[in-house]
């Protein structure tokens, strides 16, 4: 038995990946053959390689619809050079491994393989994470058979009613077995007040970096704090945290590029409070955990899909959105007192149960295998 996984190479298409990939392990029989065929990362690559799923590599491209003349140029070599030539070498790579199926998890990476597999007659099942389908999601959606769903169907834009499972956002199963003892051994934790767990992404943020150094010696004063920079920040921030900040309360901030999965699970379970972007995979890992949230939508999201899926999520009363355009430090320090002061993280908790859906990824994998029996 053969399944090909394919999708746009950052975190947010890989980590479902690998929950899937897990969860049909378990299930799947003893033959079982896992294969990724997508745009070349380094990232993907090492997370991939530790799960036993072979790689290989074709390319692919994306249609840049903000106007300049640099990604004009960029988009006519992306059309009609690398996304054809990507799709060469999907047809290459798809007919001779012969898969039974292909789970796409979106993005412009996966087009030329899911075209391919089209092309071949393999069945195509896709997954999407957002309220607001991306571009190449929307052309995907066309021609796979089944379409996965995140949030309520009621609330997914664009595709047909009919063709939609509702299954949640597949999350790694071990990303909610953390300890918060060992999270006090890892991230070397005084404890003695409430953690806030602050992430940007696989990437980071430097727009959400600068707001916490803007307010970095209020925030230490009743607060300790566990900071996923992103790689490309890190020391600057450093730099900065060691120049403004006393070394007592130094020790109660801890800066890192990247939380490991191993890191990320005990991380969130010590904390008391998450903010983030609003990356549809972070909102499902929040909602298993029964994490409440301050959530900072990305504005230059496609379709505005982070801001839709910050305020559906908030519907269900797990978070706080607050729009990065209105975001000054003095309003964001208020917002966060106020959760502290009140009952409200102890409703927020409450009120995920409605909302949580953390068996998402063996759900797809069962719905993947009774497929192919």
């Amino acid at each position: 038995m053969k399944i090909v996984f394919t999708g746009g190479g950052t975190g947010g298409h890989i980590f479902p990946i690998i929950a899937i990939a897990r969860a049909i392990k378990k299930r799947g029989p003893a033959n079982l053959d896992l294969m990724y065929i997508g745009p070349k990362d380094e990232y993907a690559q090492e997370i991939l390689l530790k799960e036993g799923i072979n790689i290989y590599y074709v390319l692919s491209g994306k249609i840049r619809r903000y106007f300049s003349i640099p990604d004009f140029f960029l988009n006519i070599i992306d059309v009609l050079f690398k996304i054809p030539i990507g799709i060469i070498q999907s047809l290459y790579l798809v007919f001779t491994n012969s898969p039974d199926l292909i789970f796409s998890k979106g993005g412009f990476g996966s087009v030329p393989v899911v075209i391919a597999s089209w092309i071949w007659g393999v069945p195509v099942f896709l997954h999407e994470s957002d309220v607001s389908p991306g571009m190449a999601n929307k052309i995907l959606g066309k021609i796979s058979k089944e379409i996965f769903v995140s949030f309520p169907i009621k609330e997914i834009e664009y595709f047909p009613m009919n063709k939609m499972i509702q299954t949640g956002n597949p999350i790694r199963e071990e990303i909610v077995n953390g300890d918060a003892l060992r999270a006090k051994e890892i991230f070397n934790l005084k404890g003695e007040k409430p953690l806030i767990l602050i992430l940007g992404g696989s990437q980071g943020s430097q727009r959400i970096n600068d707001l916490i150094l803007e307010i970095i010696l209020h925030l230490l004063k009743n607060y300790e704090i566990i900071h996923q920079t992103g790689s490309r920040d890190l020391a600057r921030i450093q730099k900065e945290i060691n120049a403004i900040v006393p070394e007592v309360l130094r020790k109660e901030y801890h800066a890192y590029s990247f939380l490991k999965e191993e890191e990320l699970k005990h991380a969130y379970k010590a904390s008391s409070c998450v903010i983030a972007r609003a990356g549809a995979g972070t909102i499902f890992e929040l909602a298993a955990l029964k994490k409440p949230s301050i959530l900072i939508p990305l504005p230059e999201a496609a379709q505005n899909h982070q801001s839709k899926n910050a305020y559906a999520y908030a519907k269900h009363k797990g978070c706080i959105v607050l729009e990065e355009g209105n975001l000054s430090p003095n309003f964001f320090l208020e917002k966060l007192k106020s959760l502290f002061e009140s009952k409200t993280l102890e409703e927020m908790e409450k009120e995920l149960n409605s909302f949580a859906n953390p068996n998402s990824a063996d759900v797809i994998a069962k719905y993947l295998l009774d497929f192919l029996k």
